[in-house]
């Protein structure tokens, strides 16, 4: 029979033999999670701009291809970095945290933004990422503007947990098509955002419909968090908006 000393003892190694492998394993596994979280945001960015066919196999190629400049932004809207050369995925937008850098909003402190500048069709357009929150987590996203930096091309959002064929709905083409065409400021260069509306664009005044979208039903909670999402980073991205429209 065995004492509780070597029980004790036996137990204690096993657990650091597991917790070495476990941490090895992170180790090596971190490089290749790092690649497939680099390539996933690629694809959202590539996707908002409605370049199509876009995978995980060439999602980087494309990304390297479309993106002729990756520019970053001070909260007053004043280019502080511009990256044209090399891998896109070195430049400094593209490794900037997004939560980190709102946060430091969020408290006052100055803060740096990452803008996308896509060339297709011989147009440019200028790609805003999002992030937000939702009814059960993060929610996120991507933005393509026009090169009348007015003009909705596309969008992208995805979400960590958000209820299956509620929330979660943000994603699917019937939701994210409706902002093709639609407008972030009005005839007069006011900043209208772009509104989810609970019951329905056609709520709005007709002179406010180029501002709206249709909202998910069931999936207000949901809805309210990428309404929000949208107007709080657009409003963060305004200085540079409104000095180079």
């Amino acid at each position: 029979m065995y004492t509780n000393g070597y029980i004790f003892r036996y137990a204690a190694i096993m657990v650091i033999i597991a917790a070495a492998l476990l941490s090895t394993a992170a180790m090596l596994l971190k490089p290749f999670q790092e690649r497939n979280i680099a390539i996933d945001k690629m694809g959202g960015i590539l996707v908002s701009a409605n370049i199509q066919d876009v995978d995980a196999t060439n999602a980087m190629k494309l990304f390297n291809e479309y993106v002729s400049e990756e520019i970053v932004i001070d909260q007053d809207g004043k280019v502080v970095d511009s990256y044209t050369d090399g891998k896109k995925e070195d430049g400094k937008a593209f490794k900037l945290d997004m939560k980190k850098e709102l946060y430091k909003k969020s408290q006052g402190e100055p803060y740096e933004l990452p803008l996308y500048v896509i060339e297709k069709d011989n147009k440019k357009l200028y790609v805003i990422p999002f992030r937000g929150v939702g009814l059960w987590g993060p929610i996120w996203g991507n933005m393509a503007l026009n090169d009348d930096l007015n003009t909705v091309v596309g969008v992208t959002f995805a979400h960590k947990g958000e209820t299956p064929g509620l929330g979660a709905e943000i994603v699917a083409d019937f939701f994210t098509k409706q902002f093709i065409g639609k407008q972030i400021f009005n005839d007069k260069n006011e900043f209208k955002s772009i509104q989810v509306v609970k019951g329905g664009a056609d709520k709005l005044p007709p002179n406010e419909r180029i501002h709206g979208v249709d909202a998910i039903t069931g999936g207000t909670i949901t809805c309210n968090g990428v309404n929000d999402m949208i107007y709080d980073i657009l409003d963060s991205y305004l200085p540079y908006l409104q000095k180079n429209r």
